[in-house]
């Protein structure tokens, strides 16, 4: 037996412990393979076994991957195997220098990754406990414990540096972008069709405070009708199919209403899919935004070319595509729409995540105090 069909063979009868026990004994005795250890056979077996669980889950396949080579570090770090874990190796491995300047949320995502490999390995439905015992004398145990992980007490483990564009750093930052559009079509550059194209973009992540990947999966089809809107005929919603997944489960869906402060989005969008879009030929690819080589546009393509417009605008760099999103949720509240509209249109499982995205402006706060004391001072005069 080769060492690639011994794992094979492994990986088959991973449920059942008396042919796994009399394999790892062949293994063990077999001088073809005596450089394959019954440790590192089982804990592949392990891994190959919680893959299958996660599938079955519908847990998307970059998930599985990315806990697969978190266990995998896990494992490299301590120098045990799962059987052997105990609480310190967590505690240590987490506040080593491969995770210490983590965020708070990467942290705790890494903490339930390895307390649902654990928690797999001791369910009493497999037969990992009996295997180890049987095997190496050891079983394995659940080493994520509520003292030693990260506790989820905010619905919103975000970094605060973050912030929204005010309304003038949003007009320069748009202002910019079509001044790039005139300056190639007069001169006759190419380029022109490209610069029309980003510059819609970054306003329909505006008008509509889309994630990027959101943004840059919209396809002809996500353009919606709204009864409410007929005005803006098939422009007055998007359809946004690639939303945020929660627990590596599929992605989720929501519709977003334009609203009528943003209406200005319609003429630029209307131009570019009607005229601007069709001059890429894209032949039958649906994306809207598409690119000179008949793709979609890239995740990587978007953060390049908003850094570059930010740097062209003189706007600070600590403001990214994602600030547009955050500015889509601050401007709305101003606008006076209700917490609870603006949670819908965002996608947002719970409102306190919504109130950090939020950080009104100083001339929006002097207007409501204004207000307010303007109120006081008419009822203290009708006394």
């Amino acid at each position: 037996m080769t060492v690639d069909a011994c794992t094979l063979t492994l990986l088959y009868v991973v449920q059942h412990s008396d042919d796994l026990m009399r394999t790892l004994r062949a293994v063990s005795d077999s001088s073809n393979v005596a450089f394959v250890t019954p440790e590192a056979t089982v804990f592949e077996a392990m891994l190959g076994g919680w893959e299958s669980q996660q599938r079955s889950r519908g847990l998307r396949s970059t998930t599985i991957a990315t806990r697969r080579r978190l266990i995998l570090r896990l494992q490299e770090f301590s120098g045990r195997m799962p059987w052997e874990w105990n609480a310190q190796d967590v505690e240590e491995f987490i506040s080593g220098p491969d995770q210490r300047l983590k965020s708070l949320s990467t942290m705790r995502h890494n903490h339930n990754a390895i307390k649902t490999f654990c928690a797999y390995l001791i369910d009493p439905n497999y037969d990992w406990v009996e295997i180890c015992e049987n095997q190496f004398g050891n079983h394995p145990v659940q080493v994520c414990l509520p003292w030693n992980t990260v506790a989820h007490k905010a619905q919103y483990e975000g970094s605060g540096k973050r912030r929204p564009l005010t309304f003038d750093e949003v007009e320069t930052l748009f202002d910019t972008a079509d001044a790039k559009v005139e300056e190639l079509a007069s001169s006759g550059k190419k380029g022109a069709l490209a610069a029309l194209r980003d510059s819609q973009i970054f306003k329909t992540a505006y008008a509509f405070g889309l994630r990027r990947n959101e943004l840059a999966k919209l396809d002809l089809s996500d353009l919606h009708y709204n009864p409410e809107a007929k005005q803006w005929g098939r422009y007055a919603a998007l359809h946004v199919r690639w939303g945020k997944a929660a627990g590596g489960g599929a992605p989720r869906r929501r519709t977003v209403l334009l609203v009528p402060e943003f209406d200005w989005w319609v003429p630029g969008m209307r131009q570019w899919v009607e005229q601007g879009r069709d001059r890429f030929d894209p032949g039958e690819l649906d994306a809207i935004w598409v690119t000179e080589r008949r793709t979609r546009i890239s995740g990587g393509y978007l953060d390049r070319r908003f850094a570059e417009l930010r740097a062209e605008a003189g706007l600070p760099e600590e403001l990214t595509l994602h600030s547009l999103r955050h500015s889509y949720v601050t401007h709305l509240i101003e606008h006076g729409y209700a917490d609870r509209f603006v949670q819908e249109q965002v996608g947002h499982q719970h409102s306190s995540t919504t109130s950090i995205y939020t950080s009104v402006s100083g001339d929006f706060k002097n207007r409501i105090l204004a207000q307010a004391l303007r109120k006081i001072t008419e009822d203290e005069g009708q006394e």
